[in-house]
């Protein structure tokens, strides 16, 4: 006696590979929400750091971590000793620096105290405390201010970076903040094991991560 074979039919696969459609798809678009949502928040970090930039020397008629007199305007404020001349209305210092004393490390500390932005306010860019102190993006990579362009071409008085940022992202972020080139205006990005060089678009790599930097 012969045993009929059973299978899928032709609507049957037909809907199997309908639903797979529809489930990466709303993958996708998840994927896709989420690093519209990353670009949104790192380009919330540029703006919130130049506002309140421009908010503290409103008020104090000083740059943060450039401020002379620091120590006695801002209660618990510390003076940069180190990586410039307090006063001069720059902010010297590496942008990342791992100096307690230079100015760029005392940038947010005097920003966090006057109210501009939240966070940790011990002025630590070194040692066990430096992770609770840094300024973060929404990736964990670090973001610094200084008057020292870190990308060749760039111009302005001060500059905003922030490391670890996918290339998919970068892009998205030069076309919300600039002109949509990432080797030309106010926003770039670099390598980050070479920051020095402005990469072309068709250079930047979604999946790799690199240094961004908003001049202003």
């Amino acid at each position: 006696m012969k045993h009929q074979q059973s299978g899928f039919t032709l609507v049957e696969i037909a809907i199997v590979l309908v639903i797979i459609g529809l489930l990466l798809g709303g993958v996708l678009k998840g994927q896709e929400l989420i690093n519209s949502a990353k670009a949104k928040s790192y380009a919330q970090d540029f703006r919130v750091i130049q506002a309140a930039l421009y908010g503290f020397q409103d008020r104090y008629k000083g740059i943060p971590g450039d401020l002379a007199g620091a120590s006695t305007k801002i209660t618990g404020a510390t003076l940069a000793t180190t990586g410039g001349t307090v006063g001069n209305g720059q902010i010297e210092g590496a942008w990342n620096t791992t100096t307690d004393t230079d100015e760029s490390c005392l940038a947010f500390q005097h920003l966090r105290l006057a109210g501009f932005l939240a966070g940790n306010t011990s002025g630590n860019c070194t040692g066990a405390n430096a992770a609770a102190y840094f300024q973060t993006n929404a990736d964990g990579g670090r973001v610094g201010i200084s008057s020292t362009m870190q990308i060749t071409g760039m111009t302005g008085s001060y500059n905003i970076c922030s490391t670890g940022v996918l290339g998919k992202i970068a892009k998205q972020l030069d076309t919300q903040l600039d002109d949509g080139n990432t080797a030309t205006g106010s926003f770039r990005v670099s390598a980050i094991g070479t920051p020095a060089t402005a990469l072309a678009t068709a250079s930047v790599d979604d999946a790799t991560s690199y240094l961004v930097c908003l001049a202003f």
